[in-house]
Parts: C-alpha cells; sequence; structure tokens
C-alpha cells in the first residue's frame, strides 16, 4: 500500500508509486496473432500487481488482435485497472469512467471496461445503476475476456467477477511495459489468507494460491535473456509461497524459491515484496545472506507498535514478536535495510498505544516507511466491528509525528552510506540530464 503526502518517499520505488497512477500500457511490438486493426487502452491504478495484472490483459488481447495504444481517441477498448485500497483511488477512477463516457457518446461503438479490485464491489453500480461500463472483469477473470468482449461488441453487458481457488495465469507470458528493458515484476502468487481486520484484499483478491515454482524460474530467465538485470517477485504476502509439484509432491516454500531465482544468473538482481512478520523465516533470511544478487532489502509492515492495536487489526502478531524477527534480520543479515507500513489513528488508538509506534520505529531503524492515517474501507471487519473514533486531528497529528520521526530515520541511513562504495543498477539517464545515471534508488549490496 502507499499513502499520500509522505516526503521520504522521494526517489524511492513504491508498491504503489504515485508517478505510476494512471500510466497507459503500451507495447512497441506490432499484434502478430489475429490482427483485426482493433486497440485497446489500458489504465492502470494501485500496487504493482496490479500493474503486473494489466501486462497479463495486454497478453490475452493480443491473442484476439488487440494491439496496445497510448491515444484513447483511437482505442475502440478503454479498460482501467483498479484499486480498492484507497477512497482516492476509487475517486479518481469514477472520475475517469465519466470521462470516457463522453468519449463513448462521441464515438458510438467504444467499449469500457473496468478490471481489478473495484469490480467485485461496484459491479452493480457501475454496470446497473450508472450505466458507465461495458464489462467488469475481476482479477481471477481475465481469461474470459475474449468472451467478455466479443459480447460488448455485440451490444451485451459483460461482469465475471468469479474469485478463483487455482489461477494464477501461470501458463501466460505476460507482454511487458518494457519502460527501461532492465527491471520487470513477476507475479508468484495471487490472494491473501490473513484477514488483517482494515484490508479488502481478501475480499477482492480472493484466497492465496501459489504459482508453479518452475514457471517462475522460466519467466525469470526469459527476463536475462532479454536483458533484464532486476527481477522483483510480487505476491500479498510472498513468505507464506508454497507450491507442491503434482508430480513428486515435493513442497516448494519461499526460500527455496528465492534460491531457485538466484541461481538463473549471478548478473540478475533479486527482490521481492511483500513480507507478513508471522511468517518470514529464518531459512529466507539465510538465502538472503548467502546470496550476493538477492538485495539485502526487506518490506516488513508493522502497521502498528502496540500489541493491543495489532490484535483489534487481526495482525496475528504481537510486539515482541515482530521486534524477534528485526533482531533476527540485523543478526543475519546485519546490514539489511528494513521498511514498513504505519497505519495512525486505527480504531480506539490511545495515545500511549501511538507512542508505541513511534518507539518501534526508532528499534527497527526502517529506513523507509508507507504511511497514512487510517480511512475506514466500507465491507471489512473493522467497519463491522469497530468505530472509528479517533478524531480526523488527532490522526493527522500523529501521522505528522511518524513522518517527522521517519525522515530522520531515513536521515541516518543516507548518512551512514557517505564514504561507501556500492555495485549499483543503472536503469538509464536521469531525467534531469543525460549526462547522469538514473541509479541511486537500486543500491546493491
Amino acid at each position: 500500500m502507499l499513502y499520500d503526502d509522505n516526503p521520504t518517499l522521494v526517489g524511492i520505488q513504491k508498491e504503489i508509486d504515485e508517478s505510476k497512477q494512471g500510466e497507459v500500457f503500451f507495447d512497441e511490438r506490432p499484434v502478430d496473432k489475429l490482427s483485426n486493426g482493433k486497440h485497446f487502452y489500458i489504465e492502470s491504478y494501485g500496487c504493482q500487481m496490479n500493474f503486473s495484472d494489466s501486462e497479463i490483459v495486454a497478453s490475452i488481447l493480443s491473442e484476439i488482435g488487440y494491439g496496445a495504444t497510448r491515444d484513447i481517441e483511437s482505442a475502440d477498448l478503454i479498460l482501467i485497472n483498479t484499486c480498492s485500497i484507497r477512497e482516492k483511488a476509487e475517486e479518481t477512477v469514477r472520475k475517469r469512467l465519466r470521462i470516457f463516457d463522453k468519449m463513448k457518446q462521441q464515438r458510438p461503438g467504444t467499449m469500457v471496461g473496468v478490471l481489478g479490485c473495484m469490480a467485485e464491489r461496484l459491479k452493480k453500480k457501475f454496470l446497473e445503476e450508472e450505466k458507465l461500463v461495458d464489462m467488469v472483469v475481476g482479477p481471477d477473470a481475465y481469461r474470459d475476456l475474449p468472451n467478455l468482449v466479443a459480447g460488448a461488441e455485440d451490444g451485451e453487458k459483460g461482469v465475471n467477477v468469479f474469485l478463483s481457488r487455482e489461477e494464477t495465469y501461470a501458463d501466460i507470458s505476460p507482454l511487458r511495459l518494457d519502460g527501461n528493458g532492465v527491471t520487470a515484476f513477476i507475479s508468484i502468487m495471487r490472494g491473501c489468507d490473513n484477514m488483517c481486520s482494515f484490508c479488502v484484499v481478501p475480499f477482492t483478491r480472493g484466497r492465496e494460491r501459489s504459482r508453479d515454482a518452475f514457471s517462475i524460474v522460466a519467466e525469470a530467465t526469459e527476463l536475462y535473456e532479454r536483458g533484464y538485470r532486476e527481477v522483483t517477485l510480487l505476491g500479498q504476502n510472498v513468505d507464506s509461497y508454497k507450491w507442491e509439484n503434482p508430480e513428486t509432491s515435493k513442497v516448494v516454500n519461499f526460500a527455496q524459491l528465492l534460491e531457485m531465482t538466484a541461481l538463473v544468473h549471478p548478473d540478475l538482481r533479486i527482490r521481492f515484496s511483500t513480507s507478513h512478520p508471522k511468517d518470514i523465516t529464518d531459512e529466507v533470511l539465510h538465502t538472503i545472506a548467502k546470496y550476493e544478487n538477492i538485495c539485502n532489502y526487506i518490506h516488513l509492515p508493522v502497521q502498528s507498535g502496540n500489541s493491543q492495536v495489532l490484535d483489534r487489526m487481526n495482525r496475528t502478531y504481537d510486539r515482541a514478536w515482530y521486534m524477534e524477527r528485526v533482531q533476527s534480520i540485523y543478526r543475519i543479515i546485519p546490514d539489511c535495510a528494513i521498511s514498513s507500513d504505519i497505519i495512525t489513528g486505527f480504531c480506539g488508538e490511545t495515545e500511549e498505544e501511538h507512542q508505541d509506534t513511534l518507539s518501534m520505529m526508532e528499534f527497527a531503524h526502517y529506513s523507509m516507511s508507507y504511511m497514512f492515517a487510517y480511512s475506514e474501507r466500507p465491507g471489512t471487519p473493522a467497519a463491522k466491528k469497530f468505530k472509528d473514533d479517533v478524531p480526523e486531528g488527532v490522526k493527522k497529528r500523529r501521522l505528522d509525528e511518524v513522518i517527522r520521526l521517519q525522515n530522520q530515520l531515513s536521515y541516518k541511513h543516507n548518512l551512514a552510506d557517505i564514504g561507501k562504495t556500492f555495485k549499483v543498477l543503472i536503469e538509464g539517464d536521469s531525467k534531469r540530464s543525460d549526462q547522469e545515471f538514473n541509479a541511486a534508488i537500486r543500491k546493491i549490496k
């Protein structure tokens, strides 16, 4: 998750990168299947999983002869890949859909579809009440796009928001955004079983299921052979990755998958996101320490530093457990950078509980954090069980305190790097000058 107005995040790759919100998919290669001269335009919002899903959608659409375009005016099919994690994201999507609706009126025959996490929760509003779209497709139903598009071409409204217990899209080769041809994302699992009380993800993306380990390694190998030099393994909770080989019944866990991916090539850098404190094991930490090409960085969301708040959040760990995991990280990987997610003003949070979060930040010495004030999301357990009773002014003041502390911690991290030499991965020329490289955000061991 990403949270607004966060000054510690400048120049840092985020799970939700504001600079990428609304980014339009485009692939330079011509449609080489059933070329019918039609084009799709897709905007993506939310976390990196959504951007990865847009590449899967692009691959599926290419099979039925739809090519990608950045020119919305020439698109036969307009898609918006949505996020429900924040109210702001939903407001943005609604504004865009109204603009798309005007374009439909000007260009009869243009089709509009909503994809992703907002599909299940708002399908009735989009299709029946507001009549803004022709199709609504959930994150597990992208294979049905050819049928839904065909129906929309015939004037039918289509919806498929079925949540699968098996779908991983393991056999689909995503069409890459190819923004820099250096870094790429590989989805290793889908869904989430954790049921944190504040989170909508289990309801929008379904239960956890892990992708075939060999297909992940094959994708990483193919990316390296195409010139990519860094991959990020994606999942709502990568540490719970667990795939059983149907032929041998051997189980591959996340530590083993990390090693398999690291062995693709020593020059292929490996990152992953996101870890859950209840699941990250010493085996994972020792694997990171073992391989030079697995980056010494772990995103370990704490959400709150107080055990009672964590219990209300249903995070399934307490303050002591989290602190032990942090100690283990620094013991096994001394120069590891740890980042976090922090929520201020969760239901019932007292001033003393807030102070526990500040002390946890100092204890963990986060290199950066994604920080935001609690905002109730409809349909979550927290919305049903707890009262959102912390005044907005108090939430904002506590958030300001968290941000100020994180700025200090981030500054100390930067000071500690002065005089050191690092191997860096150059992504391309700086936007400011072709005399400078864009490499600072990709520090390697």
